[in-house]
């Protein structure tokens, strides 16, 4: 036996190649749990609060401003305000998930492990707008049940009702990803929830109807995206809305593929994270 033949037979088998799609679905399930876990391991934060301030609301606006108010849009006042409450707690905490989050996986210095990592940008981006989701999708599930106590909901069309929660948690998880790739302290962190995304919530239709209004008001309150995104949720309970609710789709759907794209090009130009 030659030389050549004896190397043949010791020479180790080639490696088998790479599944690079299975590597990046390992990845966006891997960032899934752990901001699933972070939900879980922190419920007294992430899911106990917003329950606690929907039973508040109820107490206050449901019961003792309620009874004064009367019908809004030809339901109970406080089976009015319900579908609003839940929607607002999936905003809040849809945003305020995915911006602590990155935030804090840049200010630890480990959002590095997953720059090296071999995951594409948007694998990541959909990654932590995914964990966002379960979070507002979560805490929209407590509201709701805390609601139930109070009063009770029609379910007018559930796909409704699925769709403008999903892409409402989506929408938000982006806005978060985006605060969080921008801020460079905490300050920046808040900056946006406190000034921004709480009035427009306030004035986005969850507590009264826009018909209630000056014509000039409801002409202005049409600019507000969360709008939108209220009444699309409370036709889907209660069947009726104060906006066309294809076109509160459309908006949705529209600010999910800007918001996507605009994290994706600002995590490829490293914007806020490689400065």
């Amino acid at each position: 036996m030659n030389e050549t033949a004896v190397a043949r037979e010791t020479e180790a088998p080639p490696a088998p190649p790479i599944d690079l799609g299975r590597v990046r679905w390992i990845g966006f399930w891997t960032i899934v749990l752990r901001e699933y876990g972070r939900i879980i391991r922190i419920w007294g934060q992430t899911l106990v609060p917003s329950a606690v301030t929907a039973t508040l609301y109820f107490v206050i606006f449901g019961s003792l401003i309620g009874r004064r108010v009367g019908q809004m849009g030809g339901f109970d006042y406080m089976q009015y305000i319900a579908p609003g409450l839940i929607m607002m707690s999936v905003i809040t905490n849809s945003y305020a998930n995915v911006v602590s989050s990155f935030f804090g996986a840049k200010f630890g210095k480990h959002v590095e492990e997953l720059l090296v990592a071999p995951l594409p940008n948007w694998i990541i981006v959909a990654g932590y707008v995914v964990g966002g989701m379960v979070r507002g999708i979560a805490v929209g599930t407590v509201v709701t049940i805390v609601s139930l106590l109070f009063t009770h909901l029609h379910v007018h069309h559930v796909f409704i009702i699925m769709g403008a929660v999903l892409l409402t948690s989506m929408v938000f998880s982006l806005g978060g990803f985006i605060n969080a790739v921008f801020a460079k302290n905490f300050d920046q962190v808040n900056w946006i929830p406190n000034f921004v995304l709480t009035p427009l919530t306030y004035f986005g239709g969850v507590f009264y109807s826009i018909s209630l209004l000056p014509e000039w008001a409801q002409k202005l309150s049409l600019a507000n995206p969360i709008l939108h995104m209220v009444n699309a949720f409370r036709y889907g309970f209660l069947g009726v809305s104060d906006v066309d609710v294809v076109r509160a789709f459309v908006i949705m759907i529209v600010a999910a593929a800007v918001l996507f794209t605009f994290a994706v090009v600002v995590m490829n130009r490293g914007t806020g994270i490689r400065d």
